[in-house]
């Protein structure tokens, strides 16, 4: 389930190669570039990945390691597949690329689902520490050091100009990725990320889980039917109400902006948007049972759990 990685080898964790004359001999598009008045760096090209060359360090970045090596990134790497793809550019970059430090990392899966993606973002809401931006291009969460990703990938890949492989085409198709871009090793609870780490069964396993454990913290947003065998006290009654009036104004989030907004215009008192911000939250935490859960949010969370279980 690893897509983009991106790696950084020092002329520390080799001895007796010379980057800068070895490694361009390998890369297509190869082009020289001088800075801080005369430090030399090449960049090129590794059918699809960029590489950028000096004499310190080997930096390969901006490229899915997915396409790179199974062709597409409609596919998912299982753990043997991303051994064999630092194998392989380990052997195409003469270079022991399972040294590299790891410096940023996508963990994704493309879902095929039975509506389109748009129906399935709407019912995601918030996620705890992190800020939730719905995009026109799709549905993001960013916290300190990661990023979620929720897109229609078959609309992602019509815009670069490609054509979905066929097994995806005229379907509907949502990507659900997490990024690591910043301090994987502490975001990620291990002493180093390296290219060899990435295919170490406990790494891969403890990975792979953390992108469904995420996916289920996110507070999802139902459509509202009355469960009334769950209906025991007028308490639940006032609940449901606030919960219904939450999913007309749009879910959670929504809602918490309308009330920050009416006390922006001083129509609210602190005190009073923190007791709606309360009944807010606590209705949406005692939704479970009050109401019927969405069928298309409960086949997202089953094939997000099958996919976990299928390429771990």
């Amino acid at each position: 389930m690893f897509d983009t990685v991106n790696f950084k080898l020092t002329a520390a964790d080799v001895e007796g190669v010379s980057f800068i004359e070895e490694t361009p001999c390998y890369l297509t598009d190869v082009a020289t570039h001088q800075y801080n008045g005369g430090d030399l760096v090449v960049t090129g090209n590794l059918a699809g990945l960029k590489v950028t060359v000096n004499r310190w360090q080997v930096r390969v970045k901006d490229g899915s390691l997915c396409k790179w090596f199974l062709g597409d990134n409609f596919k998912s790497m299982g753990r043997a597949d991303v051994q064999r793809a630092v194998e392989r550019l380990s052997d195409e970059l003469h270079l022991p690329m399972n040294l590299a430090a790891v410096t940023r990392l996508d963990v994704g899966c493309n879902i095929i689902t039975q509506h389109p993606t748009e129906v399935y973002i709407n019912h995601l809401g918030v996620l705890a520490w992190a800020k939730r931006l719905l995009q026109p291009s799709g549905l993001y969460y960013h916290r300190r050091d990661e990023k979620l990703c929720f897109y229609d990938k078959n609309r992602e890949q019509r815009a670069r100009g490609e054509q979905p492989p066929d097994l995806y085409r005229g379907r509907n198709v949502l990507r659900y990725e997490q990024r690591y871009t910043h301090r994987l090793a502490s975001v990620l609870g291990v002493p180093a990320v390296t290219g060899a780490t990435l295919f170490d069964e406990a790494f891969y396993i403890a990975v792979v889980k953390r992108w469904r454990d995420t996916y289920k913290a996110i507070r999802k947003i139902n459509e509202i039917q009355l469960n009334f065998q769950a209906m025991k006290s007028k308490q639940q009654l006032y609940r449901f109400g606030v919960l219904s009036l939450v999913e007309r104004a749009g879910g959670e989030v929504e809602f918490i902006a309308q009330i920050a907004e009416a006390q922006k215009r001083g129509e609210l008192t602190a005190k009073q948007a923190h007791d709606l911000r309360q009944a807010v939250k606590a209705a949406c935490q005692e939704r479970e049972g009050l109401t019927v859960k969405s069928e298309a949010i409960d086949e997202l969370n089953k094939k997000v759990a099958e996919a976990v279980r299928f390429y771990r």
